[in-house]
């Protein structure tokens, strides 16, 4: 290729990155990237200021969870239609808006809870938390389907890099934003002050409209074909039943399996029995839903041949499109992919007290700093991988976000350096970021426009359910092994799947 051929290539590129699609995606990014850190690392700083241990407070990381079931509800999302709404604002719109004005009441829940306040109150800011998780988890099935239907395959590395930039900016106002605030109104880490953390969300709350005022004045995206055909009449009844008694068969398997943890005692409540009681725990829960689930098919309440259309046909047809070793090679990928750095960020902020550094100096270092750092990082890998190839470009990610981490154990051990911090948060937000966009671009060159909303839905739950799980215990680990090894470990839990990458790399390249 000529430099000149060169040369047009990149003004291509970047003459694509200024336009209304992209600025679309980058005000839903940061809808999508606003409620996160008020279930992870915002909550967490509120928990551990209010007296909670560090072993709850990382428990809390599993409110998120909603994200990584979210396959389970997408295809009501993608069939349901909702009343009234539907019709006037088209499908995606109108599941956009509802999922947004659920992201502000849960919200408002949470900052009208005080949780010194008791076991009480502390179970009721749970319940806030998992309903902020589900709803932003089903913000994000909408905005998913909506990002890969309303632009084309050659334009989706740059759409993700939108979205992603619009993400991270989200988490800077999330982040920082709240740690700034916080302060501001009068809470420190020994001077807790409630209604200082209650403002604090409630104006998170508000810039939540920012979503809202974007959902309504874009249209509704043009499908190049139709999608799954929706259930008839008693159909949609059918499907809201059937996720209604999945839903309600996990929470029983949960709650009982938390039962039978606390009849065994102390002695189970800590290290690698600890670990191995809550995994069982969590498939008790999802086998009762499973059983649940299917003794409502064999009554007749839900026809097996809406579940077939519904549920089982767009992972049938991933499996028949890349073949079986393929596809759970892929799998296995999409599960891996972002394990280092959610197990770091799960317990990064109170790594940085427990240093020593203060909260406008994290909130100035990692969620200012780091969160811009990783904007460019997000644009730098939509470029890239826009240039390459979105198969490289995933490649170099996988290696920089398990290197870095690296940087953390240097960190760990010299104490409250803040040149050191600056290094750390850096190098790490600007692989995250280029990681992030390609990762986005990767999975949405899995999605067949068919089953646009539960195939995505299906990728990205499982990008975050072995990683959001290993967090809940990311707090009894660091007591168990201290900082150093185990940011090691977050390093080395990352270095298999690049491997991962080459093998399905080898067998893409002969199909």
């Amino acid at each position: 290729m000529t430099l000149s051929a060169r040369a047009h290539d990149w003004r291509q590129i970047l003459d694509r990155l200024l336009t209304w699609q992209l600025l679309v995606m980058f005000l839903l990014g940061f809808s999508a990237g606003l409620p996160l850190l008020l279930i992870f690392s915002s909550l967490s700083l509120w928990l551990h200021e209010a007296g909670i241990e560090r072993s709850t407070v990382t428990l809390f990381s599993w409110a998120a969870l909603g994200y990584s079931f979210k396959f389970v509800w997408a295809p009501l999302i993608d069939t349901l239609p909702l009343p009234h709404l539907s019709a006037r604002l088209g499908r995606r719109r109108a599941w956009l808006l509802t999922a947004q004005l659920s992201i502000i009441a849960a919200i408002v829940l949470m900052a009208l809870i005080d949780p010194a306040s008791g076991d009480a109150q502390l179970f009721k800011m749970a319940i806030g938390a998992v309903l902020l998780g589900l709803a932003a988890a089903t913000q994000d099935i909408v905005i998913d389907a909506y990002r890969i239907e309303s632009a084309p395959p050659r334009l989706q590395a740059l759409m993700s890099a939108g979205y992603i930039a619009g993400y991270r900016l989200g988490m800077l106002v999330s982040g920082t934003g709240a740690l700034l605030l916080a302060a501001a109104f009068g809470s420190e880490r020994d001077a807790y002050s409630y209604p200082a953390w209650c403002l604090t969300y409630l104006v998170m709350a508000g810039l939540m409209l920012i979503g809202v005022f974007t959902t309504l004045s874009i249209q509704e995206p043009q499908m190049p074909q139709a999608p799954v055909s929706p259930p008839e009449g008693s159909g949609h009844l059918g499907l809201v039943l059937a996720f209604l008694i999945a839903l309600a068969t996990f929470g029983v398997g949960f709650g009982l399996g938390g039962l039978l943890i606390d009849a065994l005692g102390q002695p189970v409540h800590h290290g690698i029995w600890a670990l191995g009681l809550e995994l069982g725990r969590l498939l008790l829960a999802l086998g009762g839903s499973i059983l649940g689930s299917w003794l409502l098919i064999r009554s007749g309440a839900v026809q097996q041949a809406t579940v077939q259309r519904v549920w089982v046909e767009p992972v049938l047809d991933f499996f028949r499109r890349y073949g079986l070793k393929t596809a759970l090679l892929l799998l296995a990928i999409i599960g891996l992919y972002r394990i280092s750095d959610i197990l770091l960020g799960v317990i990064a902020n109170i790594f940085y007290q427990d240093l020593g550094f203060t909260k406008p100096q994290i909130a100035t270092v990692v969620k200012t700093f780091g969160v811009l750092v990783g904007i460019v990082g997000g644009m730098l890998g939509g470029v890239l991988a826009a240039r390459y190839g979105v198969w490289r470009i995933l490649m170099a990610g996988a290696i920089l976000a398990s290197a870095t981490n690296l940087i953390f154990v240097g960190l760990a051990q010299a104490g409250p350096n803040l040149p050191l911090l600056y290094l750390a948060v850096g190098a790490d937000n600007l692989a995250g970021g280029l990681a992030g966009t390609a990762f986005v671009a990767f999975l949405s060159s899995l999605t067949s426009v068919s089953f646009t909303a539960v195939q995505y839905a299906i990728f990205s739950s499982l990008m975050t359910l072995i990683p959001k799980f290993l967090g809940g215990y990311t707090g009894a680990l660091v007591d168990g092994l201290g900082y150093p090894i185990f940011f090691v470990f977050t390093a080395l839990i990352g270095a298999p799947l690049i491997l991962l990458i080459w093998g399905a790399g080898r067998l893409l390249e002969t199909k």
